[in-house]
C-alpha cells in the first residue's frame, strides 16, 4: 500500500463535559415526555371519565388532565350511578356495593401502613368514641372506620362534618384527601389515629383506598389501554409530578407520594380487598361482594 492510500488514524470524539451531557439529557426527556403528553391529549373522547382532586391521584390521570371530571369520591359515586361517568376513580366501597362496574386491574390508590390522608383525629380517648363527624366526601374512609372500630367493641354515631374548619372543634373528626393533609399540618389539638397504620396492624395487608370503576354495557378495550398508559407515564414522570406540584412543600410531597401511597393493584392488595369485604359482611356493616378485575 503507497503511503498516498494510507488511512488518517482515528480520532475519538471529544468528551462531553458532564453538564453539558446532563443539559442533552433534560432535553431528551423533555422531547419524550412532551411526545407522549401529545399522544394522550384529547384520547379519551368519547368517554366520559372522573378523578378525584387529591394529590394522591395526580399520577394516574398523567396527560389525561385536560379531559377529566374532577370531583369528590361521592360526587363521583352518584355521577356514575346515574351513567353520567364511563368510568371513575371511585372509592373502592362502590364497587363492593354494586354489581354495576368491572374494576380495572393493576392499578389503585392504597397504603400499606401510615397513609397520611385518611385518620380519625380525635381529642378524647378511642374508647369514649361516642359521636364521629366525617367528612362529606367520604365513602370508603367512613366504612373503613367502622369496620376499625367495631374490630374493637366499639360502634358510635356518624354524622355529617359542618365543615373543614368544624374539625377542630368536634371531639372526633374523620378527614380524607388534601383538607386531611391540611388539618394535620396545622398543630390541631387532636391526636391521630392514621386509619392506614390500624388496618395494617389489624390485618398485615395494603389497603386499598380507590379504583377504576369501569361502566358495564360500555366498550371499553380502548378506555382501558388509555387509564394504563397514563398511570405508566405517571409513574415514569413521578419525580418530575413531585417536584412540580404545588400543594403543601417539597418533602412532603416526595414522603407522601414516594412512601405513604402506592399505585399498583396485585395479589397482596387483592387480598387486602378481599380481607375488607370479609369484615364488612361479618360486622353487618353493608352488604359487599368481591369485585371483578377486569
Amino acid at each position: 500500500m503507497s503511503s498516498g492510500d494510507e488511512q488518517p488514524p482515528l480520532r475519538m470524539a471529544p468528551r462531553e463535559p458532564a453538564d453539558a451531557l446532563a443539559q442533552r439529557i433534560e432535553r431528551e426527556n423533555r422531547a419524550t415526555v412532551s411526545q407522549r403528553e401529545f399522544e394522550l391529549e384529547g384520547s379519551l373522547k368519547p368517554y366520559r371519565v372522573g378523578s378525584v382532586p387529591y394529590l394522591n391521584s395526580v399520577p394516574l390521570t398523567r396527560g389525561l388532565e385536560e379531559e377529566v371530571l374532577f370531583a369528590p369520591p361521592s360526587e363521583l359515586a352518584r355521577l356514575l350511578q346515574k351513567d353520567e361517568l364511563d368510568a371513575a376513580l371511585v372509592s373502592i366501597t362502590e364497587v363492593l356495593f354494586s354489581d354495576r362496574y368491572d374494576v380495572l386491574d393493576g392499578i389503585a390508590v392504597a397504603s400499606l401502613g401510615e397513609v397520611k390522608s385518611v385518620f380519625l383525629a380525635h381529642r378524647r380517648p378511642l374508647a369514649d368514641v361516642d359521636v364521629i363527624h366525617c367528612d362529606p366526601s367520604s365513602l370508603t374512609s367512613v366504612n373503613l372506620l367502622k369496620v376499625l372500630l367495631a374490630e374493637k367493641g366499639l360502634k358510635p354515631r356518624f354524622e355529617t362534618l359542618a365543615s373543614h374548619a368544624a374539625a377542630r372543634d368536634v371531639d372526633f373528626a374523620l378527614l380524607i384527601g388534601n383538607p386531611a393533609i391540611e388539618f394535620l399540618r396545622s398543630s390541631p389539638p387532636h391526636a391521630i389515629w392514621d386509619l392506614g397504620a390500624a388496618w395494617y396492624e389489624l390485618t398485615s395487608l395494603p389497603f386499598v383506598y380507590a379504583v377504576w370503576a369501569l361502566r358495564r354495557g360500555v366498550e371499553n378495550e380502548r378506555l382501558k389501554r388509555l387509564l394504563r398508559e397514563a398511570r405508566d407515564f405517571g409513574m415514569d414522570t413521578l419525580d418530575h409530578i413531585i417536584t412540580h406540584r404545588t400543594e403543601f412543600d417539597l418533602d412532603f410531597r416526595k414522603d407522601y407520594l414516594g412512601w405513604h401511597i402506592h399505585f399498583h393493584l396485585g395479589s397482596d392488595e387483592r387480598r387486602g380487598i378481599a380481607k375488607f369485604v370479609a369484615l364488612l359482611n361479618q360486622h353487618g356493616i353493608a352488604p359487599a361482594r368481591p369485585p371483578t378485575f377486569v
